[in-house]
């Protein structure tokens, strides 16, 4: 299917095609969806679900009256943009669609009589409940570390807040020629090009701001994406050379060839063959054993391994490995029914846990959800997800990709993915821009 079919079929005219409204089905009792959770899911799942039929009655349960959002926030780091650039606020979607909040914490659900209960002592009916758990952090995984220690020295700032600005004034205030060292989350987590962007972004700051500083990424992976372009930005950008095992495909003439630098760059990643995989952490001194040896930061950030957020697991969705399994064709949860699980907490199979999966998978249960209702077969689902990463302000790069269902289980179409490797000088600075526009347009989407 092409690409524009695709996003066709995304839209609310697709959710109504047969012509069959809801309400005239339910005569005048308008079903009632629940969605846990205001997030990038939450919120595209309550905003396309009002788009395919108004009468619909669609209640947000969310605990933060503004939502911060994690995608571009590692912007904040290197002063692109401000924490308050993170705000996004509900009003719209409230006042343009009619969609109920409720700010509050669920804590149960009962999934035969079909409600749902919540901190301040609120219980709510549904029909159809979405939810859009996010995830949590599981500090404790790594030996030394824990959520105290990175709220107070060595922050994790993967989910933005508090731990954000830690970490923005400790890079600030870093001594010079003081070293930087990322620690890469083990698969899978959210936003797979996210810790290595972030290294790029501090590489170019510190360039200005502390040119004789250096950035060491630890990882358990081999491999990560976008792999090879982000690479290939590290060298032209950062000094960084690139790995033997890598160097096929990349341009060698022309107007921006790869190099073989002298001495090594600022920037440097460390792989799990090469023995980046770490072990503990000392938070006194600010340094890390790994399988490679010990290595001392100035500034410390880990990125600790990750499942599903909080209230998957109160409302029993999770399974042994921490994520929730789910029906891939309408997103129900396999381990209760009525119930359907989206972005980063489903087992989503080759799709990435990142915001664009989140937002496509909110309109396809969206749309399985007003089909449900309305006593019609559900459609074969089509999912995409576009990841853009910066190697620098102006170096942009994406991974673009289209899934459907094969065998039962939701897998990656066919054809081009990434940059190409010999991409102009005026097609990366393209990238740059294509990420700083849908930024904006896919907040849009979101939440307007």
């Amino acid at each position: 299917m092409q690409r524009r079919d695709f996003l066709k079929a995304l839209g609310a005219g697709a959710m109504l095609a047969s012509g069959l409204s809801i309400k005239s089905v339910f005569a005048n009792a308008a079903p009632h969806v629940v969605i846990v959770g205001g997030g990038v899911g939450g919120a595209t799942a309550a905003k396309y679900l009002k788009l395919a039929d108004p009468n619909i009655r669609v209640t947000v349960i969310e605990k933060n009256p503004v939502y911060l959002r994690p995608y571009g926030s590692s912007e904040v780091l290197n002063d692109h943009i401000g924490m308050d650039d993170l705000e996004v606020r509900y009003d719209r979607l409230r006042d343009r669609y009619g969609i109920e909040f409720l700010f509050d914490m669920v804590t149960g659900v009962d999934p035969h009589r079909r409600t749902v209960r919540t901190a301040g002592g609120a219980t709510l009916g549904y029909d159809r409940m979405i939810v859009s758990p996010g995830i949590q952090l599981l500090y404790e995984r790594i030996e030394g570390y824990s959520a105290s220690v990175a709220e107070s020295r060595i922050p994790s700032a993967w989910i933005p807040g508090t731990q954000t600005r830690l970490l923005r004034d400790q890079l600030h205030a870093m001594r010079p020629g003081g070293t930087f060292v990322i620690v890469a989350p083990p698969n899978p987590y959210r936003c797979p090009p996210g810790p290595y962007e972030r290294g790029a972004l501090m590489a170019e700051w510190f360039k200005v701001h502390n040119p004789t500083a250096k950035v060491i990424i630890l990882d358990a992976k081999d491999s990560f994406v976008p792999g090879p372009s982000m690479l290939l930005g590290w060298n032209r950008l950062y000094g960084y050379n690139v790995p033997e095992r890598f160097q096929e495909g990349m341009p060698t003439e022309g107007e921006w060839p790869m190099k073989i630098h002298d001495a090594p760059g600022m920037l440097d990643w460390v792989a799990g063959r090469d023995g980046g995989r770490v072990l503990s952490v000392d938070p006194a001194s600010l340094s890390v054993e790994t399988e490679a040896g010990r290595f001392k930061a100035d500034v410390l950030n880990i990125v600790p391994p990750m499942v599903a957020g909080r209230v998957a697991f109160e409302l029993d969705l999770v399974d042994g490995r921490g994520y929730c399994p789910i029906d891939r064709r309408t997103h129900e949860s396999t381990r209760h029914p009525g119930i359907h699980v989206i972005g980063d907490a489903c087992v989503a199979d080759a799709m990435p846990k990142s915001g664009f999966s989140a937002n496509t998978q909110a309109k396809v249960a969206a749309r399985a959800v007003v089909d449900l209702l309305a006593g019609r077969d559900t459609q074969a689902p089509l999912w995409e997800n576009t990841c853009y990463a910066l190697a620098g302000t102006e170096y942009g790069l994406y991974v673009a990709d289209i899934f459907r269902l094969v065998d039962g289980r939701i897998t990656r179409m066919e054809g081009p993915r990434f940059l190409p490797l010999d991409a102009s000088r005026a097609q990366i600075r393209i990238g740059a821009l294509y990420q700083q526009n849908w930024m904006r347009t896919f907040t849009e989407d979101c939440f307007a």
